[in-house]
């Protein structure tokens, strides 16, 4: 799979890592930003828990 996308990114290996850098962080801030968020939401639905003494 990796280098079948290797292959399909114009340019010389400088540009294809680049590019391959870029679709990266774009792939890591939806997932921080929407992914997780609603993961999160969903396996732990109560957040207000407290610790009696």
């Amino acid at each position: 799979m990796y280098a079948a996308l290797w292959r399909i990114l114009p340019g010389p290996w400088w540009v294809r890592l680049l590019i391959l850098l870029a679709i990266l962080a774009a792939v890591l801030y939806v997932l921080f930003d929407f992914v997780f968020p609603w993961v999160d939401g969903i396996l732990n639905p109560d957040q207000q828990g407290t610790v009696g003494t």
